[in-house]
């Protein structure tokens, strides 16, 4: 196969982040090579190893996934066309023959850890965690014998010999994990309306009211966010960058407004891409925002400049 059909996705195999990639209907026909970290799965698309790579952003329980989401500010651009989000229960994986008793240690992803902090405590409050790249190399792990137990996806256990001894584990009801399908910078899909656009953004300087002259851009063209996170620049102490996503497509002229305002106000501007919503929710549109009002106001200023108004 060609690289621009081959997706990569954070593995080993059976990852969440692979059940994930699989429910595309162009996973069949694509080749999917698991990678062994978020950075390494999206420098094969940057490096043109690869035409797509599927990784996690976001948790329900956790919040964003500070790998790809300072993965996708840094480096190369990236851009991203589509969103996958996946209901996530953990099965405690171990080798055959061990019983919760003979469990003294257990490994899986940072990112799975609060997901399952109540039930650890509850029926293996001594147990030693450590974690693991993913949560099905801490199966791994477990297979060669060098832990216990592995909190990862049931599907899991027949790839790496072992048996679930408990299943559906979690702490939190509907956690899910929002992944996000990368690939290089291009046109954006067409709207779809319930779209949502992603940036990652730069302020300029260290003002009183800096941010929300930001969040106010979005404010006054009636675009409603759906998140926001602050993340390190990794320059000095207390300078950050903002990854957000807001509801709508570029196209869309409120969006595209407040991404101009972002641009004039910000330092720099980072788009990171308008693709379909997983849960195809369209936004409300307050009145005095929908495209047919900017253009009315637009043609109004060309009449006042014109000495037509």
């Amino acid at each position: 196969m060609t690289a621009a059909s081959r997706y990569t996705y954070l593995g080993p195999e059976g990852t969440f982040t692979e059940a994930a990639l699989r429910t595309l209907p162009e996973a069949a026909t694509r080749e999917l090579v698991p990678m062994i970290s978020v950075p390494a799965a999206l420098d094969a698309v940057r490096n043109g190893d690869a035409g797509g790579s599927l990784v996690p952003i976001e948790n329900s329980v956790e919040g964003g996934v500070s790998a790809t989401v300072d993965e996708l500010a840094s480096g190369r651009p990236l851009m991203i066309y589509r969103e996958v989000y996946l209901p996530i229960a953990f099965a405690l994986l171990v080798r055959p023959g061990t019983t919760l008793e003979n469990v003294k240690t257990v490994t899986g992803h940072p990112v799975a850890q609060p997901q399952v902090r109540g039930w650890l405590e509850r029926h293996l409050p001594e147990a030693q965690w450590e974690s693991a790249a993913s949560n099905a190399d801490g199966a791994r792990l477990v297979q060669e014998g060098r832990y216990d137990a592995a909190f990862a996806g049931e599907f899991a256990a027949p790839t790496y010999g072992l048996e679930p001894l408990v299943t559906d584990i979690h702490d939190a009801e509907n956690a899910t994990t929002r992944f996000v399908l990368v690939g290089r910078p291009a046109r954006p899909a067409a709207p779809t309306g319930a779209d949502k656009t992603s940036v990652v953004l730069w302020l300029r300087g260290d003002h009183p009211g800096a941010l929300l002259d930001v969040l106010q851009e979005y404010a006054t063209c009636g675009v409603n966010l759906v998140r926001i996170e602050s993340r390190p620049t990794g320059r000095s102490i207390g300078e950050y960058s903002f990854s957000v996503d807001c509801e709508g497509h570029i196209s869309d002229r409120r969006v595209g407004e407040a991404l101009m305002g972002l641009r004039r106000l910000c330092a720099d501007v980072r788009y990171l891409g308008s693709y379909p919503r997983a849960d195809q929710v369209a936004p409300t549109v307050v009145t005095g925002t929908a495209d047919a009002d900017f253009l009315r106001a637009s043609d109004w200023l060309t009449r006042c400049l014109d000495g037509r108004s």
